[in-house]
């Protein structure tokens, strides 16, 4: 336990060998891959990664991979990143992209998953849906720039599709989610509003703007909370979420 003697206090020696055996698949390795680091070093040691994606230029100014990664498959070069930190972990990396073929197989088997995954297709709520059948907890994590973000759906819980069922732009509506109920709760993220309104008038259609920091907050939600749902500690559960910017509003 000489790895992760910084961890006691904050986890007893119990929980740590407790994750150290939870079984997370982790369904793309954009915004996963800081996830992934961060999960190995606070002692979760059984990872397996999936993502048909090769690392690209425009990657490197959030996520976990380096020049020299350029053109190799992202899942594969986590996995390389994660070994070196920790040769005894169990990780396993899939290059390829999950869709109905394999999605689940790949799901069974496993603990708790992080959803990771490009909504380019209704693929990101059959994951859900399958793992809500195999009684997994997922986690969404999003980068809002500024601010981590994460939600998390239980098994036969509330599921993504009540925002809407249609995957096309569905980031930006779940940005416009959050707005809608900070505005309803008078928690109001009128910096967010800002940046949806100038994305939506680019004048092309380019993917959202991202930034690293919010990867890192995200990255440390969705640690804590894997740690509180393995040890059956409370977490807020969707439409319930989490989210974290050191920006502030006009009443803050």
């Amino acid at each position: 336990m000489e790895r992760y003697n910084r961890n006691r206090i904050y986890l007893t020696e119990e929980e740590q060998l407790k994750i150290k055996n939870v079984r997370i698949l982790l369904g793309g390795a954009g915004i996963g891959s800081i996830i992934a680091e961060c999960a190995l070093r606070f002692g979760f040691e059984s990872i397996t990664i999936v993502d048909g994606d090769k690392v690209e230029i425009s990657n490197l100014n959030r996520q976990n991979f380096t020049d020299s990664d350029k053109g190799k498959f992202k899942a594969e070069c986590l996995c390389e990143r994660l070994l070196k930190i920790n040769p005894k972990a169990n990780i396993q990396f899939i290059n390829s992209f999950i869709d109905e073929s394999n999605v689940k197989e790949i799901i069974i088997n496993h603990d708790i998953a992080i959803n990771a995954l490009d909504f380019k297709s209704e693929i990101p709520f059959i994951f859900d849906r399958i793992c809500s059948e195999q009684n997994i907890f997922v986690l969404h994590p999003y980068n809002f720039g500024w601010a981590g973000y994460l939600t998390i759906v239980k098994p036969s819980g509330y599921q993504l599709s009540e925002i809407s069922n249609d995957y096309n732009g569905f980031e930006l509506k779940m940005a416009d989610y959050v707005v809608r109920y900070g505005k309803f709760w008078n928690m109001p993220k009128q910096w967010l509003e800002k940046v949806i309104d100038v994305y939506k008038h680019e004048s092309e259609i380019l993917s959202p703007p991202q930034l690293a920091v919010a990867s890192w907050i995200t990255a440390g939600y969705c640690v804590n909370a894997m740690y509180n749902i393995s040890t059956n500690k409370p977490v807020k559960y969707f439409p319930k979420f989490y989210i974290s910017s050191l920006l502030c509003e006009p009443n803050d």
